[in-house]
């Protein structure tokens, strides 16, 4: 049956493709970004999808914007029938470029821990009412995040930041799981997009197709694991 997914930074890259494959399999949609009216792709998709494809704005960032988004997305569903969440993927992220040891700042940790890591975590705490019992919190993670994979020094802000986000995915699981919610962390591999940057080696249609495959299979021992695009485990 059709699912009611909300997609964070689905404005370009993983998110957009989110939105493109979800809609394609006849899901609803809600698709947030910082500036609806500049997402050109996506809102060229809504005009496709009419009906199934709603844009709203968030900053995941922002407690503000986390509320608002909270209040306007029973509306998506109607007034007289709001449709619980299914599906929530935790897409948005930055990653901060050109770090080097000796020059780290404050302003990019507090970036990158505000958005990568306790951002999805409070955005998930503000929705938990909306999401259907048996739902599913998908956090974009990543292998920069793994502590047991780390070989060089790199993208500091990012890294730890997503080390902290998969330490809220195995509590988001913990809190979720009497309500049979299962919460995973997923490393979409290094996909070809802006964040990802010159060498990527993955499109951004077989990393998803591959982790809506790896979500499509989860079962309830599975929340609270790192998962990979093809459904491997991820060290911690």
């Amino acid at each position: 049956m059709p699912r009611h997914v909300l997609v964070t930074g689905a404005n370009r890259g993983i998110g957009l493709e989110f939105a493109r494959q979800l809609l394609a399999r006849g899901d609803r949609v809600v698709a947030t970004c910082r500036h609806p009216g500049k997402a050109t792709a996506l809102n060229t998709l809504s005009g496709e999808y009419p009906g199934r494809l709603h844009v709203l704005p968030l900053d995941v960032a922002d407690a503000r914007s986390r509320e608002s988004l909270a209040r306007e997305l029973p509306l998506t569903g109607g007034v007289d029938e709001p449709l619980p969440l299914d599906l929530l993927i935790n897409n948005a992220g930055v990653l901060h470029t050109g770090e080097r040891f000796g020059q780290l700042s404050d302003a990019n940790f507090d970036d990158s821990f505000r958005i990568n890591a306790s951002g999805p975590l409070l955005l998930t705490q503000a929705l938990a009412p909306q999401l259907a019992d048996g739902a599913t919190v998908a956090n974009l993670s990543s292998i920069l995040g793994s502590i047991a994979s780390t070989e060089r020094f790199g993208t500091p802000s990012y890294n730890l930041s997503k080390a902290a986000q998969n330490m809220a995915t195995r509590l988001l699981a913990d809190a979720l799981g009497g309500r049979g919610i299962r919460v995973v962390a997923l490393h979409p591999g290094w996909v070809q997009t802006d964040m990802g940057g010159d060498g990527a080696q993955i499109a951004p249609t077989e990393s998803v197709a591959g982790l809506l495959r790896v979500l499509d299979g989860l079962q309830a021992a599975d929340s609270g694991t790192f998962l990979d695009w093809r459904g491997q485990t991820v060290p911690w």
